[in-house]
């Protein structure tokens, strides 16, 4: 079934973003020496500027820059998170600096859930604060966000990735029920801290604290979470249950993050057909040449059901 998504403006720091009537595509750029998709080519301030710039050239039309590393096994969330906010800071201010001083109109989302740096990217010219943890780790984060009355995308993430590995596998209805409750637990923080409702996007958290095949059970009722109300953002680029999807094909192996991309561009198109507006990905062209496919599949499908 393919569902039809609501269209509306996007309400962020300075300007509206359009969603529904084509999908948006959030180029990924890890500003980290251990990020698990890129193994830190963009660690380096004129290296992630670059790729930076590049995202924009093939197409995108938000970047998300991010100072530490949310991979499984990570301390990030914890008060011993391995990134104190000084170093993702460090990491994250000269690029949003260096991209707005070659693109002044650049839409920049901090990924970050850290109070202290998503102020500082604001000061800097952010426009969207990406926290994965759905403003669960850190109680300032929804007065600093409604301070500056910035968009943000709340993720739903199942406890903190030095968690993931070991979590009770959960039964497929119990997926979608458990992302539903958390994310309208994160909306309700949101509408706590006075924010408007037009400023948030919500995100299932894929690979968040899902295993494997919980993530498929997600995708396939990705739909049902539009009931919340708010548009969706999908990321599911290069995670490593596509890579375990693959692993017939590998010798039996998890699939390499650099041989998931065909895999990463497919669930991306399932994702846009159960309803996202947004996607976040790594490889920039290709998604914008799928989304484009799949956004004519909906056009028609939707002019047909008027007809």
């Amino acid at each position: 079934m393919l569902v039809a998504r609501t269209t509306t403006e996007w309400r962020l720091r300075t300007r509206g973003l359009a969603l529904g009537a084509r999908t948006l595509v959030m180029g990924v750029v890890n500003i980290t020496p251990d990020s698990f998709s890129d193994g830190g080519t963009s660690f380096a301030p004129n290296d992630a500027i670059a790729r930076a710039l590049q995202c924009l050239d093939d197409g995108a039309d938000i970047l998300d820059l991010g100072g530490e590393s949310t991979r499984p096994g990570s301390r990030a969330g914890g008060d011993d998170a391995a990134v104190s906010a000084e170093e993702e800071q460090a990491r994250l201010l000269p690029v949003i600096e260096g991209v707005l001083k070659a693109r002044p109109h650049a839409v920049i989302s901090a990924d970050t859930y850290k109070a202290a740096t998503a102020r500082a990217a604001l000061d800097a010219g952010a426009e969207i604060v990406n926290d994965v943890s759905g403003f669960t780790w850190d109680a300032e984060m929804p007065r600093v966000c409604n301070e500056f009355r910035v968009g943000v995308v709340l993720a739903h993430t199942r406890g903190r990735p030095d968690e993931w590995r070991t979590q009770e596998r959960l039964a497929p209805d119990a997926v979608l029920s458990m992302v539903r409750y958390g994310l309208a637990a994160s909306l309700e923080i949101a509408r706590r801290a006075g924010m408007a409702q037009d400023a948030v996007v919500l995100d299932p958290g894929y690979g968040f604290g899902k295993r494997f095949g919980e993530n498929y059970s997600l995708l396939a009722r990705q739909n049902e979470l539009l009931a919340l109300g708010r548009p969706l953002l999908a990321g599911l680029s290069r995670k490593s249950f596509l890579g375990r999807t693959l692993a017939s094909l590998h010798g039996g192996m998890t699939a390499p993050v650099d041989a998931r991309e065909s895999a990463s561009v497919a669930a991306m198109v399932a994702a846009i057909l159960q309803g996202a507006s947004i996607v976040r990905v790594h490889a920039v062209r290709p998604a914008v040449e799928a989304a484009r496919i799949a956004d004519a599949v909906m056009q028609a499908a939707h002019s047909s059901t008027e007809n």
